[in-house]
């Protein structure tokens, strides 16, 4: 369209309308379709400065087409969950699809993408939380919502994400329980063959318990005195699988000789002669499950030890606890499959209770020793003056005599 000096514009168009506003329009870069502006404008010059605008984001290349944005958080949540579900696992695709289902689509999805603002996901939160839901699970649906806004950042659909600013909830405070050396030894002794052995792997070896019940007779390398964990078994809707461990990485575990000893015994007396079967089975031969191995032999275990509060988890923050202490928590963080060192410090490697206690009697008793040296280094140092002296005063004389 010819502008106020009869020229043709360049990129675009604008006309006016019965209503006596102004109308642009535009060739869509992608696909070549003649699209209008989001809204008229109230002069010409509005809507030729928007073209223009417009013009510059296309060549810059940070054009968003104004109508992408106008997409559901259902729609696009979908399209999104269908897309990342295959590289999640299967547990966590269960867990997402019943908060989007549950807690987003009814409470936020029939907005429009670009609608959303900071301030309906904070009042988004507060309705959960409002409705019960706990802390943990409300931080998970804000992670899988804060995906879908990202996701449509990536896809220029809109230009930021609204999940910005955003105060989650605070998890409650929760501490592992650390086992002492005696509270495991007793634990362990408590519980029948081969269930001891489990425990065992457990606290020495810092296994998720998922993983110990998915070893099986390959995974033992006796030669070299190594365990290889490279499963998980896992439970979703009552239906047992095996899946990668937590971290997807495939480690080998250094055993103490003792142990080895035991899983061989083990081998030749209990396991299958077959490199896929499972190192612990339940009574009907099948892949154990937690709640019942929990209820039927670890939970009974831990209350005739005499002991309170103490999961299977618990063993293996006990065992990170120890080789952080011993040997660094990046040691630890590598022996219990953790790619990130701070994942290990801020859930596992924790001291136990009383050890504070050891700590101060351990510096007190280092002051000691310094003490007793110091005092030994002078009574020394004195005697070696006492020394020195009584030999010069007995050569004196001998001097004069000399000299005489």
């Amino acid at each position: 369209m010819p502008n106020s000096r009869g020229r043709r514009r360049r990129f675009g168009a604008v006309r006016q309308l019965g209503s006596g506003r102004w109308q642009a329009r535009y060739r869509d870069p992608a696909t070549g379709l003649l699209r209008s502006a989001p809204h008229t404008f109230e002069t010409k010059t509005d809507a030729d400065l928007w073209l223009t605008t417009t013009e510059a984001e296309i060549i810059k290349g940070t054009f968003r087409d104004p109508s992408a944005g106008k997409i559901t958080v259902a729609e696009w949540g979908k399209r999104w969950f269908d897309s990342a579900s295959p590289h999640l696992k299967r547990r966590t695709v269960t867990l997402y699809a019943g908060l989007i289902r549950l807690w987003i689509n009814p409470r936020v999805g029939g907005y429009e993408l670009s609608a959303v603002r900071p301030i309906h996901i904070k009042e988004w939160l507060a309705g959960l939380q409002k409705a019960g839901l706990s802390a943990s699970r409300a931080r998970t649906a804000y992670r899988v919502l804060s995906q879908i806004f990202a996701s449509a950042v990536d896809n220029d659909l809109i230009a930021v994400t609204p999940c910005r600013g955003i105060k989650l909830p605070r998890l409650p405070e929760t501490e592992p329980h650390i086992l002492s050396n005696r509270e495991v030894e007793r634990l362990i002794s408590n519980l029948n063959r081969p269930h001891d052995l489990l425990v065992k792997l457990l606290a020495y070896a810092g296994l998720r318990i998922g993983e110990g019940f998915a070893l099986r007779r390959k995974d033992v390398d006796l030669v070299n005195g190594l365990i290889w964990v490279d499963e998980a078994l896992a439970e979703d809707a009552g239906q047992l699988f095996f899946d990668t461990p937590k971290s997807h990485q495939k480690r080998p575990l250094a055993l103490p000789a003792y142990l080895v000893r035991e899983l061989q015994e083990h081998l030749a007396a209990r396991v299958a002669d077959d490199p896929e079967a499972l190192l612990f089975l339940g009574r009907t031969g099948r892949p154990l499950r937690y709640n019942s191995w929990r209820r039927t032999h670890f939970d009974k275990a831990v209350e005739r030890a005499g002991l309170k509060d103490v999961t299977p988890q618990d063993l293996r923050a006990t065992h990170a606890s120890q080789v952080a202490d011993r040997h660094g928590v990046m040691a630890a963080a590598k022996r219990l499959g953790h790619a990130n060192a701070s994942v290990t410090t801020r859930h596992y490697a924790r001291s136990r209770d009383g050890q504070d206690a050891e700590i101060a009697k351990e510096l007190n008793a280092d002051h000691e020793r310094a003490k007793r040296a110091r005092a030994r280094k002078a009574k020394r140092i004195k005697r070696d003056v006492a020394r020195t002296l009584h030999e010069e005063k007995g050569a004196a004389p001998e001097a004069e005599d000399q000299g005489g």
